[in-house]
């Protein structure tokens, strides 16, 4: 039997507010723990929320991104659960009426196609503490858990999609443009490493052209591009193997394990009844008026959408170079700095995309902290399109500034003697030298027929180019080279 495979993603972003959705207490991360959960975010009796304006106008500006409807109205509910690292017994939340409505988000696949993914809605909420496994004993070898509040109050952006992938890379994929959204909005850092950014993946199976959905398993809290991956592959082959065994798919709640590679029943899986959602009694809705929206909208930086098209429509970049460059926004203003230095886009992509992106994968560097800056790089690539140095020597030079030998192309190029030697009576002489040094090969390449002779003449310019030291302009050695031997001929 043939299976279909459909996904849907609950993305967490936590917004990059200062303050925490309820509370004045700090958000930063990396604080000891427990020091940072105040009053507000612990439930204490006689305290009451305050809404932080700065996570609304977050959460609609994402809106806004994702072309998606903006309800006037918005209302908080209570979430009632009991764990551990939820101290008020309730998650304040939005069910019944979300900030945010229906949208869409446009995913690029491996054959460069596109496919719009639709956005059910985005919802503000409080996110809850964090229970530590690892590191605490009671001393005779029991183990025991931690509960860090900080985390508890912080605000999220939950978004919502509809269960319209149908492979493990079109959900990175979409995950990956979510990720590109909110970082270019600038609502989130989208660090998955330290959890601002989350998903839960939820995932189904059903026979090839069947209409109705299969049982869905939600995979929780995987936090890595990859991971998602990696657990939809586990999770659809389980399901198929359980089906085509004459087993059912239970509804339940499951956690990836990235060091087996698989995904384990954690809890079977609850209804929304089941967290008995009412009104929030403390919040007043929210009502968002036109102005503020359209003043939001007014605001709102270039997105990646619309700096890919540019980058393709006025640049002449290709699909893919233009996908890859305005994938982060660090990256895309990187380029754009690169180009107008050197004023040549398809040059400056290749650098960025090449010699930088290499260079800053090793070290394992994000590009805004790259030893090369982008005045640095555009002014080495403007160098090899005025032909003052050639693509080798351009290596040399690239290296030299990444090792901070200097602050300028120019000064690398003159302090190593790299400049190309455009002399076209030099490089005839030194053509000369190496024809004379070299009686067998120009009778091999006299005697060879001519259609076989153009390969032979590698070996005459890697001799023009070891006598230059690499400084001889590689075309002209090839034009003036190919007429001295023919006319030998």
């Amino acid at each position: 039997m043939q299976w279909e495979t459909v996904i849907g993603l609950e993305v967490h972003v936590q917004l990059a507010t200062r303050s925490k959705i309820f509370s004045g207490a700090s958000t930063a991360f990396g604080a000891e723990p427990n020091s940072q959960a105040c009053a507000v975010d612990l439930g204490m009796p006689g305290v009451l929320p305050v809404l932080n304006e700065a996570a609304v106008a977050m959460a609609v500006q994402f809106g806004l991104g994702i072309h998606a409807e903006i309800p006037e109205v918005s209302v908080f509910d209570r979430k009632n659960y009991f764990y551990p690292d939820l101290p008020k017994g309730y998650q304040t939340s939005q069910m019944y009426h979300p900030i945010v409505g229906p949208g869409e988000v446009e995913i690029t696949l491996d054959d460069g196609s596109t496919k719009a993914i639709r956005v059910h809605h985005a919802h503000l909420e409080e996110d809850a503490g964090k229970s530590l496994h690892e590191t605490f004993s009671d001393g005779m070898g029991q183990a025991m858990t931690g509960i860090d509040l900080n985390r508890a109050g912080t605000p999220l952006l939950e978004i919502v999609s509809e269960p319209d992938m149908r492979s493990a890379k079109e959900a990175a994929a979409y995950l990956k443009a979510i990720h590109s959204i909110v970082t270019y909005l600038g609502i989130s850092d989208g660090n998955m490493a330290e959890g601002s950014m989350r998903c839960d993946v939820n995932v189904s199976v059903r026979p090839k052209d069947q209409a109705a959905f299969g049982t869905r398993a939600e995979i929780k809290n995987v936090n890595s591009f990859r991971f998602v991956e990696r657990a939809i592959a586990f999770e659809v082959e389980r399901q198929i193997e359980l089906l085509e065994d004459g087993g059912e798919v239970v509804q339940e709640t499951r956690l990836y394990d990235p060091e087996r590679d698989e995904t384990r029943s954690m809890r079977t899986k609850e209804q929304a009844n089941d967290y008995r959602y009412f009104p929030c009694p403390d919040l007043l809705p929210v009502v968002l008026d036109q102005a503020y929206v359209d003043h939001l909208r007014d605001n709102l930086p270039e997105l990646p959408a619309d700096k890919r098209a540019r980058f393709q429509e006025e640049m002449g970049l290709s699909a893919y170079d233009a996908g890859v460059l305005s994938a982060s926004r660090e990256m895309a203003e990187f380029f754009e700095q690169v180009n107008d230095v050197c004023g040549d886009a398809k040059q400056a992509a290749n650098w960025v995309q090449g010699e930088l992106s290499g260079a800053l994968n090793r070290e394992g560097l994000p590009i805004q902290s790259s030893p090369v800056s982008a005045r640095q790089l555009g002014e080495l690539v403007a160098r090899i399109i005025d032909d003052t140095i050639n693509g080798k020597a351009a290596k040399q030079v690239f290296q030299a500034l990444w090792n901070g030998e200097s602050d300028s192309a120019d000064a690398v190029i003159e302090a190593k003697g790299l400049k190309q030697v455009t002399d076209t009576g030099a490089i005839e002489a030194m053509i000369d030298q190496v024809i004379a040094d070299s009686p067998a090969q120009v009778a091999q390449y006299r005697d060879a027929e001519p259609d076989k002779r153009g390969k032979m003449i590698g070996y005459f310019v890697g001799q023009v180019m070891k006598a230059s030291r690499g400084t001889a302009n590689p075309q002209q050695v090839n034009g003036l080279l190919k007429e001295r031997l023919d006319a030998l001929c």
